[in-house]
Formats: structure tokens, sequence, C-alpha cells
């Protein structure tokens, strides 16, 4: 690397590090957060250089790099396993910890909550995945759970393991929940059989299913909303 462009050589406070232990995290711009993360650089480019190619590979969109595995993260060179590793694990924590400020909500009153919960673990998948949320008699969230996961156009749902489930963990109400990687937002009828299916059998068992959210991209659909169910 040029000794010009090392970072060691900036201004201290333009350093990531030493600019994250002087003015805070939020001061960072979404590059030197990743240079922190890559910790070096190679010897033609800085760390900060080498972040804002990786961003590049997701047209500069946190969402798109999450999306990114780590085979694709290492299409940047210089990025290899160790450093592709690194990012993926801090983008999953991040997805972790929003997932859990969701399920620490006291109830689900809306599906806008029940999205807080579903939209970090479903949004940024490239295959179709469905999932449950498991709720008590007052909606307070008791667990959730992935059922299945197929491929990049459909996956299928157990009802039977999801009422047994259900029951294991007396649960008295559920959401659930799936992606459409395409970003297409509208349920199909198959998704809308299968939602109407899980209902009636649920209400055999005094459970009942109060929504069914369609992920896509950063944003869902809710079936109760729609009046679907």
């Amino acid at each position: 690397m040029n000794a010009s462009n090392s970072i060691k050589n900036w201004a201290e406070d333009e350093r990531p590090r030493e600019k994250m232990l002087q003015k805070s995290a939020a001061a960072l711009t979404d590059a030197e957060l990743l240079a922190i993360l890559i910790s070096s650089g190679t010897r033609e480019k800085s760390a900060l250089d080498l972040a804002r190619e990786v961003l590049a590979l997701a047209h500069n969109n946190l969402h798109e790099l999450g999306r990114l595995n780590i085979l694709e993260l290492q299409k940047t060179k210089g990025i290899g396993e160790a450093r592709a590793i690194t990012i993926a694990a801090a983008l999953e924590l991040g997805r972790r910890r929003q997932t859990g400020e969701g399920l620490q909500r006291a109830t689900i009153t809306h599906s806008s909550d029940a999205a807080e919960i579903i939209l970090p673990i479903l949004r940024d998948l490239t295959n179709e995945v469905f999932c449950v949320l498991y709720l008590n008699q007052a909606n307070q969230p008791i667990r959730h759970e992935v059922i299945s996961s197929g491929g990049l156009t459909g996956t299928v749902a157990d009802v039977r393991v999801i009422l047994k489930n259900a029951l294991l963990y007396n649960a008295n109400k559920l959401i659930i929940a799936h992606n459409h990687p395409s970003g297409n937002k509208q349920p199909s009828n198959a998704d809308k059989e299968l939602t109407y299916k899980l209902s009636q059998a649920a209400l055999l068992m005094d459970i009942k299913l109060i929504d069914h959210l369609i992920v896509y991209g950063t944003g869902y659909l809710s079936m109760a909303d729609e009046g679907i169910i």
C-alpha cells in the first residue's frame, strides 16, 4: 500500500477508530464503520478504500449489503474469507439485535409490531423462508422460529408442525410470515390457501391465526390489514 494512502498517516481525527473514540459511532460514515471491521488494507488500498468497494458491490445500500453472502463479499480484491466472515457476522448481530428488541415488546397490537420482529429475519434472504411467531392470550410474543426454507420461488409450510409447536409452547395465537425474494408483495393463491387451511385447523384447537405477513425487500404486506384473514 502506498505510504501516503495508509490510514496511519491520516490526521488523527480522520482515522475511523480514533474518530469513533472521539465523536461516537454515529459520527462515522457507513464506509468508515466497515473499514473498522476490515481492520487493515492491502499494498494498494487502505481499509477505507476496500470498504468503499464492498459498499459499491451493494450499490451503497446497507440492505443490499446484508443480502451478500461470504463468497459475494470476496469478489472485492483484498477481502478474503476472514474479512468476509467478519462483515457477515457483524451484519447478523445487527439483525439479531433488531429482532430481540421486537421480542421484548409487551404486546403485539398491530401488524407493524409483528413486522418489527419478522423483517430482520426475512428481508435479506435470497431464498423463500417461512417462519412463525407464537403468542400467548395477551398477544405477548413467546418465541419465533423458522419452519421451512425453500428455493427462490417457494417453500412448503407444514400445518401439522406449526400447530404441534403451538401446543408445545402453550401458544394461543399465531402470526405466520414468509418472504418473496422477487420483491412481489402480493400473496399468491397458494399463500391464501395455506392461510385459510391453517386458520381453520388452528380454530379446532382454540388457537387463532391473527396475521400472515408477506415480506418483500424492506417492506411487508399484512393479510389482516388487507382483509384477507
